[in-house]
C-alpha cells in the first residue's frame, strides 16, 4: 500500500519537474552569442560597417560564391530583397572560397559577375572564410548561438536571419531556396514584430 501511494506521489510530481526544465531552458535564450549587432565586417572596399548600423532592419546573411551549383540562388535572392527591401529588409552577402574553391575571383570580379549576370543589388561583403583557422568572427558567432542549429555551415549559400534588434533567429541550410515558403514565413514573421 506504502509503495503505491508513493508511485502515486511520484506520477503526480513529474509533469512539474519537466515543466521546470522547460523554464530553465527558455532563459538561456539572452546569451551574447546569439545576437551579431556587436561585430564589424569589411565591405567589398575595405571599409569597416558595423552590424549595429542595421539596427531595426531584418538581416538575411548568406555566404555566396560565382562557381557553385547553388550560385542560381542570387536570382532568388534579388527577388526577395526587391520584395521584402522596402519593409525593412536588408540581404548581406559574403564571398567565400571555402567549398571546392568555388569564389576565386576578386571582389571587383564578383561584384561584376553579380550585378552582370543576376542584376545583384543587395549588399555584398569582403571575401571571408566560414570554416577553420581564420573564421571570421561573424561566422563563429552564426554558428554558435543558442538559437539555431550549432555547427559548422556545410557548403554555400547557407541563410542566416537575424531580427531587428541583432539576434539570430532562423538558420536555412544551402538546399533551401530563398524564396521557398519556409524562408518567406521566417521573413514576414520579422517584418511584423
Amino acid at each position: 500500500m506504502i509503495k503505491k501511494i508513493l508511485l502515486i506521489a511520484l506520477l503526480l510530481t513529474l509533469p512539474q519537474l519537466f515543466a521546470q526544465e522547460k523554464t530553465t531552458n527558455i532563459k538561456k535564450e539572452n546569451s551574447p552569442m546569439d545576437n551579431i549587432k556587436d561585430i564589424s565586417v569589411l565591405d567589398m572596399n575595405n571599409k569597416e560597417v558595423k552590424l549595429s548600423d542595421y539596427n531595426g532592419k531584418v538581416l538575411m546573411i548568406v555566404n555566396v560564391a560565382s562557381e557553385c551549383g547553388y550560385t542560381q540562388q542570387y536570382a532568388g535572392l534579388q527577388e526577395i530583397y526587391e520584395k521584402y527591401n522596402p519593409q525593412g529588409f536588408e540581404i548581406l552577402a559574403f564571398p567565400c572560397n571555402d567549398f571546392g574553391g568555388q569564389e576565386p575571383g576578386t571582389n571587383e570580379q564578383i561584384q561584376n559577375f553579380c550585378s552582370s549576370k543576376f542584376g545583384v543589388t543587395f549588399k555584398l561583403f569582403d571575401k571571408i572564410k566560414v570554416l577553420g583557422d581564420g573564421k571570421s568572427p561573424l561566422y563563429e558567432r552564426l554558428i554558435n548561438n543558442s538559437i539555431t542549429e550549432k555547427g559548422d555551415v556545410k557548403w554555400n549559400f547557407e541563410k542566416f536571419l537575424i531580427s531587428k534588434d541583432g539576434k539570430i533567429v532562423s538558420r536555412f541550410r544551402h538546399k533551401v531556396e530563398p524564396t521557398s515558403n519556409e524562408v518567406i514565413t521566417a521573413i514576414e514573421r520579422e517584418l511584423k514584430k
